[in-house]
C-alpha cells in the first residue's frame, strides 16, 4: 500500500510538471521589459518567448509577432525550443507508461513486468524534468547577465513568469519521476527475497543435529521402515516363546496328576 501511495503521488506531480512545461513552452513570458532609469514609461510592455514577441499597450491592445525565420534565430533559442518540445513529449509518454504500470490500475495484472513499466514511466519523468531544466536555467542566466551589463536601459529585460513556471514544473517532474522509480526497488525485493521451503516443523523425531552437520543431509526412510517392521516380529517371537514355555511347564504337571489319579484308583479298588 505504501508503494501504491508513492506511485500516485509521483504520478500527480508528473502531471503537474507536464502541464507547467507545456505552459512555459507556449507562452511568451520568458523575458519582460525592465523599467529602470529613464525607461519608466509603463504604457508599453515588451515580452519575449520561444516562438513569438508580444507587445501589450496600456489601452488594452495585445499584439504578437511570431518568428518568421528559423535558421535566422540564435543558437541558444533554437536549442531551447528543441529541448522544451522534447521534454513535453517525454512527459506525455511518461503519463501513458505510468498509467499502465501503476498498482492502482488493472492493466497488466498478474504480470511480473508491471512494476518495471511503472519504473520506466518514472525514468521518463526524470528525463523530461532534466530536459526542461536546462533551457530554463540557461535563459535565466542570460537575462540576469544582460540586466547587469552596460546595455541601455531600454534593451534590458527581467525574468518572466514562464521561467518561474518552467523551473517549478521541471522540479516537480523530477520529483515525481523519482517517486515512480521506487517501483524498481519493489521488484528487486520480491525477486531477491527468501522463500520458506519448509513451513512446517520437523516431525521426523531426529532431534537436534550435531554442530557441523550440513542441513542438506539426506533422509533414509528405509531404516525407519525396517525398524518399524522388526517390532511386530520381535513381539511375535516373544509371545511364541512365552506360549511354548508355559506349555512345556504345564505338561509334566498334567502327566503327574494323571498317574496319581490312576494309581489311586487302582489302589483304591485293590
Amino acid at each position: 500500500m505504501a508503494l501504491a501511495g508513492l506511485e500516485l503521488m509521483g504520478f500527480f506531480l508528473g502531471i503537474f510538471g507536464m502541464l507547467g512545461t507545456l505552459v512555459a513552452t507556449l507562452l511568451p513570458y520568458w523575458a519582460t521589459s525592465a523599467y529602470i532609469g529613464p525607461n519608466i514609461v509603463t504604457a508599453v510592455v515588451n515580452m519575449k518567448g520561444l516562438w513569438m514577441e508580444c507587445v501589450y499597450q496600456s489601452t488594452g491592445a495585445f499584439q504578437c509577432e511570431t518568428y518568421n525565420t528559423m535558421l535566422g534565430l540564435t543558437t541558444d533559442l533554437q536549442a531551447a525550443r528543441a529541448m522544451m518540445v522534447i521534454s513535453s513529449i517525454f512527459s506525455v509518454l511518461a503519463c501513458v507508461v505510468s498509467t499502465i504500470g501503476m498498482q492502482c490500475t488493472t492493466c497488466m495484472n498478474g504480470s511480473s513486468a508491471k512494476s518495471k513499466v511503472a519504473g520506466v514511466g518514472g525514468s521518463l519523468f526524470l528525463l523530461a524534468g532534466f530536459m526542461s531544466l536546462i533551457p530554463v536555467s540557461w535563459k535565466t542566466h542570460e537575462v540576469v547577465q544582460t540586466f547587469y551589463s552596460t546595455l541601455p536601459a531600454s534593451l534590458k529585460f527581467e525574468i518572466g513568469d514562464c521561467l518561474y513556471v518552467g523551473l517549478a514544473s521541471s522540479l516537480m517532474s523530477m520529483l515525481g519521476g523519482g517517486l515512480l522509480s521506487a517501483s524498481f526497488c519493489d521488484d528487486s525485493d520480491r525477486s531477491g527475497g527468501t522463500r520458506h521451503t519448509y513451513p512446517y516443523p520437523d516431525r521426523t523425531g531426529m532431534g537436534r543435529m550435531p554442530r557441523g552437520t550440513p542441513h542438506s543431509m539426506p533422509f533414509h526412510p528405509v531404516t525407519l521402515q525396517k525398524a518399524a517392521n522388526s517390532v511386530p516380529a520381535n513381539k511375535n517371537q516373544t509371545l511364541n516363546s512365552h506360549t511354548s514355555t508355559s506349555t512345556h511347564s504345564t505338561m509334566p504337571a498334567l502327566d503327574s496328576r494323571k498317574s496319581t489319579a490312576a494309581g489311586y484308583d487302582v489302589t483304591g479298588y485293590v
